[in-house]
């Protein structure tokens, strides 16, 4: 199952997307009869917690004249598909060749860091340069947004808690985040979380790690890996973070870059640029893309 945020006529809801088809919250409470909740975050809750939705949603989809009254993808704006302000919970140097090209010792556990909600912006919005950096710089990762409140989760239960999985760009401002020796401003920026386009639902992604992951920029392949080379996996990150923070439904943990980022191409750096398109690609679950355009000033 597939599920996005849009804005159908100026007015942004949930929909469950069916290949082209998009099947948004009204008009799948008309079709399913009951009563859905308001954000994508209570829905991932009901999803993991009904054992009976699952079935209603698939038997609907395979009902006659199904198309009717329904828009289709080019029809509707996707927006990031995440809710009520979500905690963005990043986890830094988790691959084994991202760790080697910055020449970096694996860590003995997850580096967690944060971004605030306002970082977050669509799959294909811009992503602003603030004026205040020269080295801005991409990483792709694989987020997984968590369906169900939890906390001290033990590993062999970290499964039961996520919805299911995006695509997400750590946009990262370099010599800030260098100069400063913590990460938090560098990424922190307005539009330095690109997400989406949709949440896949784990049962469409049964194994998460073995999963290419790519980066081009303007078309040219950057990244070119595979979450096979996570250092800490995707249970363990789950239970690592809950151990420390209760996780609310649709909460996200971006789960690390692999190798070639920009800042440590070789033989010299390929930062971005105003007026570059960069489009990160998740095999099974999505591709996002987003230009560079020049921040906007509010002061």
């Amino acid at each position: 199952m597939r599920i996005a945020r849009v804005d159908l006529d100026n007015k942004e809801t949930y929909a469950i997307l069916n290949q082209d088809l998009v099947f948004p919250k009204n008009e799948l409470e008309k079709r399913l009869g009951i009563h859905l909740p308001e954000n994508i975050g209570d829905l991932g809750e009901l999803i993991l917690t009904d054992n009976n939705i699952n079935e209603k949603i698939s038997k609907m989809m395979e009902q006659k004249n199904i198309t009717s009254n329904l828009l289709t993808l080019d029809q509707v704006k996707l927006l990031p598909p995440l809710d009520n302000r979500p905690k963005v919970i990043c986890i830094g140097l988790n691959y084994y060749d991202h760790a080697e090209e910055g020449k970096a010792k694996p860590p003995a556990e997850p580096i967690i860091f944060m971004k605030p909600y306002t970082a977050i912006t669509g799959p294909f919005d811009p992503i602003e340069y603030p004026s205040i950096t020269s080295q801005l710089d991409y990483e792709g990762e694989l987020g997984v947004v968590i369906g169900k409140k939890c906390k001290g989760v033990k590993l062999e239960e970290a499964l039961d808690y996520i919805l299911g999985y995006t695509v997400f760009n750590d946009v990262s401002a370099r010599d800030i985040q260098f100069r400063d020796g913590q990460w938090v401003r560098g990424k922190s920026f307005d539009t330095f979380a690109p997400v989406g386009p949709w949440i896949v639902t784990k049962d469409e992604v049964p194994d998460t790690h073995s999963l290419k992951i790519m980066t081009r920029v303007d078309g040219e392949i950057r990244q070119n890996s595979s979450t096979s080379k996570m250092i800490f996996k995707i249970p363990e990150l789950v239970s690592f973070v809950s151990m420390v923070m209760t996780l609310d439904p649709g909460d996200i943990i971006a789960t690390g870059t692999p190798a070639g980022v920009g800042v440590f191409a070789k033989p010299t750096p390929k930062l971005l640029n105003v007026g570059q398109v960069v489009e990160i690609e998740i095999e099974k679950v999505g591709k996002i893309r987003n230009k560079i355009v020049e921040a906007r000033q509010s002061w």
